[in-house]
């Protein structure tokens, strides 16, 4: 039979299996069929659209007078929201789909949409050492050009397509966060157009109170339309060491010192049981053990939850010498752990030599295309957070984690938190090492259940002094969330900048009522 017509046979064959069966039955019980045929090409062309266009936008050094028009344009649309009177509050015009935020907002169909097509690096400042980006700028693309001239973020989130915006207004952290902190914390300006249509800059020294409010908000005092960021000579390589740690008490000593120990560049932790761990520590190096070399980020590299997985049985520990942008994104082609639920076989060694180069799929992509079955099932049967927690507190978590969800692996990530103004801050008066504990996958206990579960963590994490992650659903009522998060200068500057009648406040746009 000519290969033509085969093909076009099991076509015709797979939309009418497609047909018989629902569209939604396909989509929830085989999504892989979905996801392989359309979204990873989709995926692709999405990637390499962005990556050239910001290549040749740097290039031709066109960047900053485009900079400035579009920070007129947004301007000009607050003034227009003005004139017509301000009867809506006002958000981004960035489809609530494209964040990587796990749901779209509803409030982007009642509020006024201001269009934002802000998406490049401006300036490199070796001298300062500072990148100037746009808030939609993302995370791959800042790795991808800083890395080729010899430099890095101090503070480098996983996914490639996390956001500057996003993780300024939100949060960002990685396993160099025990030394630097957040990723607030490495930002040095942010720029902003207010509820006025105002320019306004703001440093640790200049509009301080604005500087230390801008973190956490999620957009709700003002419209980012640039940021300052720190950046540090890169190394060709990280020197990784794995080390399998067996019993609670010793991962949790284990994992306290390692994070307290500042020679160490980067930490991380991967538990797969209660009692089963590895504690990796990692240090920048210009040079390699040519036999202990391993580039992870190859598409037909096993993913590297399941490699690290494989040192729980080498009880005496390995290194090995990663590529430094290998490493910032060792997570990103497996999502962590989540693409194994959506492509059940993806880590196998034909499929990832066969496809494994256009894996990821677009979180963006996943939420416009999961439909409202998916998303009730997700919402009932997934579970994605991030509660950040006193280091002190890390067994008590853990076993909270392991006792009202039972997810695994775990992701542990430790952090310094910085004694200063605004929204999250230690409890007492000096900085306090924290850890982030993340849970990404289908709880395994018999009564979860994702309301009430989600809800005896959150008021663990209050009780500690902790804070939730608000990319995820967020149970809390009000006066819950304000126990959690210290209000008091975000409050008083919403009402100094006129920000109630402009902007919802962040309560209202994270929530779970406020999301679908």
């Amino acid at each position: 039979m000519d290969p033509l017509l085969y093909l076009g046979v099991l076509v015709i064959l797979f939309l009418l299996w497609i047909k018989v069966k629902g569209i939604d039955y396909v989509i929830i019980h085989q999504r892989w069929i979905f996801v392989c045929l359309f979204l990873l090409p989709l995926s692709v062309i999405f990637d390499v659209y962005y990556y050239v266009r910001a290549w040749i936008i740097f290039k031709v050094c066109s960047a900053p007078k485009l900079h400035d028009q579009r920070v007129r344009d947004i301007q000009r649309q607050v003034c227009e929201w003005q004139k017509e009177g301000g009867k809506t509050r006002m958000c981004t015009g960035r489809p609530g789909w494209l964040t990587v935020s796990l749901r779209v907002g509803k409030y982007k169909k009642t509020h006024k949409n201001i269009m934002i097509n802000m998406m490049d690096i401006l300036e490199v400042d070796t001298k300062r050492q500072v990148v100037r980006v746009e808030p939609l700028a993302s995370m791959g693309q800042v790795t991808a050009l800083l890395n080729s001239i010899g430099w890095t973020l101090p503070v480098l989130p996983e996914l490639d397509d996390l956001t500057v915006g996003g993780l300024v207004m939100g949060t960002g952290i990685e396993s160099s966060s025990h030394i630097y902190g957040l990723f607030q914390h490495i930002c040095v300006a942010y720029e902003l157009v207010l509820a006025d249509g105002s320019l306004v800059r703001c440093t640790e020294i200049e509009n301080s109170e604005l500087f230390y409010s801008v973190p956490w908000s999620c957009g709700t005092l003002g419209f980012l339309v640039a940021a300052e960021i720190r950046i540090i000579p890169a190394r060709k390589w990280v020197k990784l060491h794995y080390k399998a740690v067996h019993g609670l008490d010793a991962i949790c000593k284990t994992f306290a010192k390692e994070s307290a120990n500042k020679d160490n560049q980067f930490v991380e932790g991967l538990q797969y049981s209660l009692n089963e761990a590895v504690i990796m520590t990692g240090t920048m190096t210009d040079n390699a053990e040519p036999d202990k070399i391993n580039r992870i980020g190859h598409y037909y590299k096993p993913w590297f939850f399941k490699h690290v997985e494989k040192f729980l049985k080498e009880d005496s520990g390995a290194v090995e010498y990663i590529p430094l942008r290998h490493y910032y994104h060792r997570h990103t082609r497996s999502i962590f752990w989540e693409l194994q639920d959506i492509i059940p076989f993806g880590n196998n060694l034909l499929f990832r030599y066969l496809f494994g180069w256009m894996v990821p799929p677009k979180i963006s992509l996943l939420k416009l295309t999961q439909g409202e079955t998916i998303r009730r099932l997700y919402e009932q049967h997934h579970v994605v957070q991030d509660m950040l927690v006193p280091m002190k507190h890390i067994k008590t978590a853990i076993t909270r984690f392991h006792q009202d969800i039972h997810v695994y692996p775990l992701w542990l990530c430790p952090f310094i938190l910085p004694n200063q103004p605004g929204m999250v801050h230690p409890k007492g008066d000096e900085d306090e090492l924290y850890v982030d504990i993340g849970a990404y996958g289908e709880p395994k206990v018999k009564h979860f259940e994702a309301q009430a579960s989600t809800r005896q963590l959150e008021k663990f994490v209050r009780d500690v002094h902790g804070f939730q992650m608000l990319y995820a659903d967020v149970y809390m009522e009000r006066q819950e969330f304000w126990e959690m998060f210290d209000g008091t200068l975000y409050h008083k500057l919403r009402k100094e900048l006129g920000c109630k009648e402009a902007f919802p406040e962040v309560y209202d746009k994270i929530c779970k009522a406020a999301r679908h």
